[in-house]
């Protein structure tokens, strides 16, 4: 999703953006709260972005700062545009927090990495292989409705102008066979064809190199625009944990994922290695 029209993106931005100006400032969050005769939390609130700040207040805290009068009317309209719906708000009951969380990340990154063990990648699922996975945890009522959202999440993430996105697959999940047989061989030509694209990666860690680092499970990083920080989103068969503002596990996980990467056979050789798996399943 082109980031100048994305509501998360322009929040994280804008975020990102008052952190910097308080440094540049040299002033400490109790500074801030003293001076505007606010409280602290507030100021905690609004730049972890558990908050929404008025233009007001923005414009008080950035002249605050000394930000110049340009600076400050480029932020104004960071924040208006921060405060606009984003896709998934039309469906915000039908959402679990740990989905609305992953659309948040997803919406908002400009570089994915993601590692994935037992089945094939949501954002890379042809739309039966997904409804075949989404059955096993979904009520009748609500299959169709995760269904659409997942395909919409894949229009979004892997369009033009969307994020670089790095996979690694274990072959376990390539030759798990979901939805039988011409389901199963839909997905692996689906993937030759992602990998075609430009911004796409995908790399297969075959079963002759071993035990790894990533047996422990599945997990995604972020990175983002303008910002040194890395999100780490962990799937565990006890829930969803996301670790933030913790730059010595985030770089952990981006190493344990370069490592995969150097393991696994190179994303040119995709077509290679699908074609010796396809073999195996029947027409």
């Amino acid at each position: 999703m082109a980031q100048a029209t994305n509501p998360v993106a322009q929040q994280r931005r804008l975020r990102t953006e008052l952190r910097r100006a308080r440094d540049r400032a040299n002033r400490t969050q109790r500074d801030v709260a003293e001076e505007l005769d606010w409280s602290t939390s507030k100021i905690i609130r609004i730049e972890t972005g558990a908050v929404n700040i008025s233009t007001t207040d923005l414009r008080a805290l950035l002249a605050f700062y000394g930000e110049p009068a340009e600076r400050i009317a480029e932020l104004v309209e960071v924040a208006k545009a921060s405060r606009q719906q984003a896709w998934w708000d039309k469906y915000k009951g039908k959402l679990s927090k740990e989905l609305s969380a992953l659309l948040e990340l997803e919406s908002a990154t400009s570089l994915i990495r993601q590692f994935q063990t037992l089945v094939i990648p949501g954002l890379l699922q042809t739309e039966d292989y997904a409804r075949e996975i989404l059955r096993l945890y979904s009520r009748e009522d609500e299959l169709d409705f995760k269904v659409k959202t997942r395909l919409e999440r894949q229009r979004l993430v892997l369009e033009e102008g969307g994020p670089k996105a790095f996979f690694v697959i274990d072959e376990a999940a390539l030759r798990r066979w979901v939805g039988g047989p011409a389901v199963f061989r839909a997905q692996l030509e689906h993937l030759k064809e992602l990998n075609r694209r430009p911004a796409v990666s995908i790399q297969v860690l075959t079963f002759d190199k071993g035990v790894h680092r990533g047996i422990r499970g599945n997990f995604e990083v972020f990175e983002f625009p303008d910002d040194q920080d890395h999100v780490v989103y962990l799937e565990w068969p006890s829930g969803v944990q996301v670790i933030q503002n913790d730059t010595a596990q985030a770089s952990n996980f981006v190493e344990i994922f370069l490592e995969l990467e150097g393991l696994a056979e190179p994303s040119d050789r995709l077509d290679a290695v699908i074609d010796r798996l396809l073999e195996e399943v029947p027409r």
